[in-house]
């Protein structure tokens, strides 16, 4: 019995089934792997606008796109204001100890910098082989395959996105449309950060700004512009500020106060040429800098192996008079300042500006009411008391000729002395208190005694010689006031004295300071730590400093030279 031959398919048509379900199961697998990266796409959209902190945004920019494309380096540079380098560069995948190493991070040039002169996606499978490559520093990890898209906030370019290494091979169009995408998306929850950034950023000077006017219309003229030096610092937690002030007829800027790094020695004069801010000081301009790439002289910024810091200067002027500047500076390596950290800091200054306008308003009303009591106790003085301390000494001495030598007379002689010196201290007094001028180095100098003297129990003398209000002026004035104010202070509180005497004399072109104290000396250390400062104002008018000190008393002999104005020092 034979059996039936088996059934038989002919081979084309079996063939073309084959194919079919090949092509099936392919297309099947490419839907699935994009249903996965769209999955994957939405989850690093998610995970870009969870947060509204900017350096938080970033990082996770970066680290969503790492994943997308799956890179094994991803960065992101965010663009400075002029478009032609990068502020920032947040990096996933090198690890600290390397990036410590490479040292200071990409300012984009080279490849990265073709995506700053032509924001359009760039995706090449080696990057070593592009025209633009400019190599890496030394231990750089090695980067082969290269994929960069624009990071757009509205029609502005904020960033790029960098991704290097693709696990498995070199970047697809696939990934391209991916990241290009999710970078999209990433400029929305950028520019939300960016704006809730903002808004913290306003809200925390508009609250300095406040605190700072009302500290202000209480702070001596004296301490407002250092107030208003710390103030800044404080808020902006940048790496230096200063307060700067128009020298009057010379082209220098003064440094009125300073907060910045202790290593940074700050020359109290500047000549205006040499520093960025002189039109905010002279014109009003507000001014910004970026970092300055190489060297830079400017004493006001601060420098670093790789240039200066970024900058901005603002005026500190109100409608009616200018105060000066404020400068204020970060260090190398940081990003610059943007518009609206210029605009703050602005509004900060007028507000300041305003204060120190309403400050000094009051203060001239209240000098008004202390001149008005100043001349009616200057009257009184002179026409009373003086004259009862003389009639009581012409008594003195009339008593004391009429009796013979032995030691009544000598009292009485003694008696009549005293009666003298209070007569002469007096007339200091009235004369300070008659005086129009406020300023003047006199009444200076008498106002520095009286706040120093307030725990003595017997006021220190002083005796003027020469026209001393006359040719005594500008910063030889203002030595000369620190010097009387240094010297007392150490005959108080180092010395210990309870008699204190001062002579000021002006002769020709030699000014004179004569402290004489009957404390116990001071020491050596004492006079080389504690009156560095004035033996070098002394040095700087073609003076000396000299101290005798003994276990008895101290007499200290500050000297300069006195110089027509714009005469220099030999």
């Amino acid at each position: 019995m034979h059996s039936d031959p088996p059934l038989s398919f002919p081979d084309e048509p079996r063939e073309e089934l084959d194919r079919a379900i090949a092509v099936l199961m392919t297309t099947a697998e490419r839907v699935m792997t994009t249903q996965s990266r769209l999955r994957a796409l939405l989850h690093a959209v998610q995970t870009v606008v969870g947060d509204i902190d900017l350096p938080t945004v970033l990082t996770r920019v970066v680290e969503a796109a790492v994943q997308l494309v799956d890179a094994e380096y991803g960065a992101i540079g965010v663009v400075s204001p002029d478009g032609k380098s990068l502020d920032e560069f947040i990096h996933v995948g090198v690890d600290e100890g390397a990036a410590v190493l490479i040292g200071h991070l990409p300012r984009g040039r080279g490849v990265l910098g073709a995506l700053l002169a032509d924001p359009r996606p760039i995706r090449m499978p080696h990057i070593a082989d592009d025209v633009r490559a400019v190599g890496f520093p030394v231990h750089h990890p090695p980067m082969d395959s290269f994929l960069g898209v624009p990071v757009r906030v509205r029609e502005e370019v904020f960033g790029n996105l960098y991704l290097t290494n693709r696990r498995g091979g070199v970047f697809s169009a696939e990934d391209e449309e991916l990241l290009d995408a999710m970078a999209t998306t990433a400029g929305f929850a950028i520019q939300n950060a960016r704006l809730f950034e903002e808004a913290r950023l306003r809200e925390r000077w508009m609250s300095a700004a406040s605190q700072l006017s009302s500290a202000l219309l209480s702070t001596p003229p004296q301490g407002a512009l250092d107030l208003i030096a710390g103030r800044v610092s404080d808020v902006s937690r940048a790496a230096a500020v200063a307060v700067v002030t128009a020298a009057d007829s010379e082209p220098v800027v003064r440094v009125a106060a300073w907060r910045g790094p202790e290593e940074i020695t700050i020359h109290p004069r500047i000549q205006t040429a040499q520093t960025f801010a002189a039109p905010a000081l002279v014109d009003g301009d507000r001014v910004t800098v970026r970092a300055a790439e190489g060297t830079t002289d400017d004493p006001l910024r601060v420098n670093g192996a790789d240039g200066a810091g970024p900058s901005m200067a603002v005026p500190l002027r109100s409608r009616l008079r200018s105060w000066g500047a404020i400068i204020v500076s970060r260090s190398p390596g940081e990003k610059a300042f943007s518009e609206v950290d210029a605009e703050v800091l602005a509004n900060l200054a007028s507000q300041a500006s305003i204060a120190l306008e309403l400050a000094d308003a009051r203060a001239e009303q209240q000098r008004t009411i202390l001149a008005e009591d100043r001349a009616r106790i200057a009257r009184d003085l002179h026409d009373h008391v003086i004259q009862q301390l003389f009639g009581a000494e012409m008594t003195l001495l009339s008593v004391a000729a009429g009796l013979p030598d032995g030691s009544r007379r000598h009292q009485l002689q003694q008696a009549t002395d005293h009666v003298d010196l209070a007569i002469s201290q007096i007339r200091t007094i009235v004369f300070a208190l008659s005086s129009k001028d406020a300023t003047s180095v006199r009444h200076r100098i008498i106002d520095s005694v009286a706040a120093a003297s307030g725990t003595l129990l017997r006021t220190p003398s002083i005796r003027f010689g020469g026209p001393v209000d006359h040719i005594v002026g500008g910063q030889l004035a203002d030595d000369l006031v620190a010097a009387v104010s240094e010297l007392l202070s150490n005959s108080i509180r180092h010395a210990d004295a309870d008699n204190i005497s001062l002579e000021v004399t002006a002769r020709d072109d030699a000014l004179s300071l004569v402290v004489v104290d009957d404390g116990k000396g001071m020491g050596a250390a004492r006079r080389r730590s504690g009156l560095k400062n004035l033996e070098d104002r002394a040095v700087a008018h073609g003076g000396v400093l000299e101290i005798l000190s003994g276990p008895t008393g101290t007499r200290a002999h500050w000297s300069a030279i006195i110089r027509s104005e714009g005469e220099g020092v030999p």
